[in-house]
This record gives structure tokens, C-alpha cells and sequence, in this order.
């Protein structure tokens, strides 16, 4: 039995001071009733604290039972089991979305204000709730940080039914439950004060937090003379792109990341691929090609020589920039963003070291293949047949170092079990092995 949820917290806390390694944590409460809990679990580690506004995406006729669920930054995650054996259509999944984006919004903007979600890639982050029922929002705040970039994810909890519990290492890397009891009835049961938070409440506990948060949220752990993660505006000709940049101390190289049409800088998939990167020493840039306006004229999104000239502009402007000064540069292109990397890298004054192409169009920089002289590597999945096809013909026109590699029954989005983890390991290799050996090293 706990007293409150500030109870719950300090004895939570005592459980994880000797398991985390709190110089990298970031500890995320759940709204509402998680807040207080991971208030105190964020004290007593010294850790950063923010709150992990998620929506489970439920099942129009079946509500409890989720097909997804939706986070901060656009990220989406769908359980494509549950969507075909509940027999979904795209338009009842689209119905919940939009509802539920909404309220993702105004929730999110309730608590936190303009201030942006905190940055997650690379680092370990606690999930905190005060208990566990069912597990369905917990299930989807682990799925949403990973998503997010989250190297390692810890959820905790004071109290927490054993089915859910151990349901829901599937999600998680490790769950610390104080207490699972064989006879759970209800949360509030195990607590003597389980009055609900509010939503002042958890503003205000933000704000008392942010002592120990602001200075060295955005900060990278381990961080040496260059280190630095943040969003930045990009300069490029007569335009400013948003965007992310992260450095890890002592990095050894940066990649800029080139979205395929359709995407933008929070693309989930990249966002991927670019933890893993930092998680192994490298930099990384995930930054929007085009404005809003430029994206509304479909034709700029598939002018490859315009997505070229932006790129080429944004590297200039990031070899401007202390943190990545004199380190080498790769691109990381997927879909049609592969071309304009490719394209970019081919001009004369190119100083590209090392391109990754995911499922990406290299045909659609033409004549310009001949051109590259950065070391390429090309990864298709082999149930994406026309794309694979299309690379095999472009790779006939590299002259340059290059290497395609399939991904046994991945398709275009790579989106089965294991296939992205295998696209994120197999750039890391190119780049390290491009970039310099002091990368390998690092990353063992």
C-alpha cells in the first residue's frame, strides 16, 4: 500500500537509482496521474523531466482494444495484426486518427505550453505511470519514445497487474514493478490518497522540474567539446528550414538525412535510423527540404535537380557550424531524396564521403550517376521488386566504391519485424567504415 503518489515515487525511485545510468535518462511521465510519480523518480536520479502525451488508436467497435497508437512529432505506430484481423479499411482507421491527433494536440499544448518535446535520440528513457491495469497506454508510450528515438526505454511503476506487467516487456527493455499482486482490482486500491491529478498540477509540477531540466535537457550526454543536440534553423538561399541537429561528443562524422516525397524531418523512420547512428558516435541532421508553400506544388517534390541545389545549400550551411567543423559528411536518402543526394554528391566541388540510399529512386538522378565519387551503398527490401529492379540498372551506372544490399522479405517502408534494425546496422557499418576507424572503435 502506498500513501500517494509522491510516496510512490521516492520508493520507485530507490529501485532505479541502482539501475539506470541517470547521466543519459530522461524520465517521461504519463498524464495525468503518472506526473507526480515520475516528479519524484526525476528528483531523486537527477534527471530531466517531460510528459509523454500518447493516444491509443482503438478499434471503432472494440474501443479497448487498440490498432495503434499516435505521439508528439508525427509519430505513428500500427499493430498491422490487430488492423487485419479486425478487417479495418483505411478510412475507419483514419476516422480514429484525426480524432485522436486532435486531442493529442490540445493535451499536449496544455501541459507543455510552445515548449517542444524533449529530445529523446540516443538516450535512455523512463516511462513512469502510477499503475498498470490493462497496459494499453503504457504499451503505447513505449512504443512512441522508441519510435522517437529513445535508445533504451525503462518503464516503471509502483503497482501493476501481473498480466500487463509481463505483457508489456514486450515493449519495453526492462519494466520495475514494485508490487504485483495476484488479487488486482483497481489502481487506486493499492494507494491510501488517490485523489486525480489535475491538469494545473501537472503544469506546475513541469515547471518546478525545469530547474533541473532546461539547462541540461537538450544537452548530450558524454558530451565533449563539440557535443550539442537541438532544433535549429537551417539557412538555404532565401529560405529557412527547420530542423534537428545532434552531435555527440567526440563524433567522428555527421550524416544529413534526405526524406523521400511525402516526408519531412520526423519521418519515423529515419528519426530510427538517426538514433542508432548517434547511439554509435555519429552526427546526424534531419532537416525538411522544402517549405510549406514549395510542398504544395507537387512538382517541386519530385525535381530532383531543386532538392539537389537544397541540399547541397544545407551542407554548405552545416560545414558553417563549430560543433561539425572539419568532420566528414555523409547522406542518408530514401525514396526520391535518394536521387537529389546522389545528384548533389555528384557535382565537381562535391566533398561527400559515404552515401546510404534506403529503398531509395537512384535511376531518377540519370545521367548524373556516373558523376559520384562518394562511396554508395544501396538497401532495397526484396519483396520491393520494381525499386530493386531500378537499382540494380542505376548501380550499373555508378563508377564509384558501391555496394547494393537486399533485405530478405522487407518491402518498400521496411516495416517488418527486424528489417529496419537491419537497414539502421547496415548504415552504420557503411558510414564507420567510410568516416574513420575511431568510429568502430567507439562503437563496440
Amino acid at each position: 500500500m502506498f500513501v500517494d503518489r509522491h510516496d510512490a515515487g521516492v520508493r520507485l525511485a530507490e529501485r532505479l537509482r541502482g539501475l539506470i545510468g541517470a547521466e543519459s535518462a530522461v524520465v517521461l511521465g504519463v498524464p495525468r496521474g503518472g506526473v507526480p510519480v515520475a516528479f519524484e523518480v526525476a528528483r531523486a536520479l537527477d534527471a530531466p523531466l517531460d510528459v509523454i502525451v500518447v493516444r491509443k488508436l482503438g478499434v471503432p467497435f472494440q474501443p479497448e482494444v487498440g490498432f495503434g497508437a499516435l505521439g508528439e512529432g508525427g509519430v505513428r505506430v500500427i499493430n498491422h495484426d490487430v488492423v487485419r484481423r479486425a478487417d479495418l479499411t483505411q478510412a475507419e482507421m483514419a476516422v480514429v486518427e484525426e480524432r485522436e491527433r486532435a486531442e493529442l494536440v490540445r493535451r499536449a499544448r496544455r501541459f507543455r505550453g510552445d515548449r517542444a518535446p524533449m529530445d529523446l535520440a540516443g538516450r535512455t528513457v523512463i516511462v513512469v505511470d502510477d499503475g498498470l491495469a490493462t497496459g494499453g497506454t503504457a504499451r503505447a508510450a513505449c512504443q512512441v519514445a522508441r519510435a522517437r528515438g529513445a535508445a533504451r526505454v525503462v518503464l516503471a511503476v509502483p503497482v501493476g497487474a501481473p498480466d500487463a506487467v509481463a505483457g508489456l516487456c514486450e515493449v519495453a527493455d526492462e519494466v520495475v514493478c514494485l508490487q504485483t499482486p495476484d488479487y488486482f482490482h483497481a489502481i487506486g486500491a493499492w494507494y491510501v490518497d488517490f485523489t486525480q491529478t489535475t491538469d494545473e498540477q501537472v503544469v506546475e509540477l513541469l515547471r518546478r522540474a525545469a530547474s533541473f531540466m532546461g539547462e541540461r535537457g537538450e544537452s548530450t550526454a558524454g558530451s565533449g567539446p563539440r557535443g550539442f543536440s537541438g532544433e535549429v534553423q537551417v539557412d538555404a538561399g532565401q529560405v529557412r528550414l527547420p530542423g534537428r541537429l545532434v552531435v555527440p561528443g567526440n563524433a567522428e562524422g555527421v550524416v544529413v538525412f534526405v526524406h523521400g516525397s511525402g516526408s519531412g524531418r520526423h519521418s519515423p523512420r529515419n528519426r530510427y535510423v538517426a538514433s542508432a547512428l548517434n547511439h554509435a558516435g555519429l552526427g546526424t541532421l534531419l532537416f525538411d527540404l522544402l517549405t510549406q508553400e514549395e510542398e504544395s506544388d507537387r512538382g517541386n517534390v519530385f525535381d530532383i535537380g531543386l532538392l539537389a541545389g537544397r541540399l547541397a545549400q544545407v551542407t554548405d550551411w552545416l560545414g558553417g557550424r563549430p560543433e561539425v567543423a572539419g568532420l566528414p559528411v555523409g547522406y542518408f536518402g530514401a525514396s526520391t531524396g535518394a536521387a537529389a543526394a546522389l545528384w548533389a554528391a555528384a557535382e565537381p566541388d562535391s566533398e561527400i564521403t559515404a552515401i546510404v540510399s534506403r529503398g531509395g529512386r537512384p535511376d531518377l538522378a540519370g545521367p548524373r550517376l556516373s558523376a559520384v565519387r562518394a562511396a554508395t551503398l544501396l538497401i532495397v527490401g526484396g519483396r520491393d521488386e520494381v525499386v530493386l529492379d531500378l537499382n540494380r540498372a542505376a548501380q550499373k551506372r555508378l563508377r564509384c566504391e558501391n555496394l547494393l544490399q537486399v533485405v530478405p522479405g522487407a518491402t518498400h517502408l521496411f516495416e517488418e519485424p527486424g528489417a529496419l534494425e537491419t537497414v539502421a546496422a547496415l548504415a552504420w557499418h557503411w558510414f564507420a567504415g567510410h568516416f574513420g576507424p575511431r568510429v568502430i572503435r567507439a562503437s563496440r
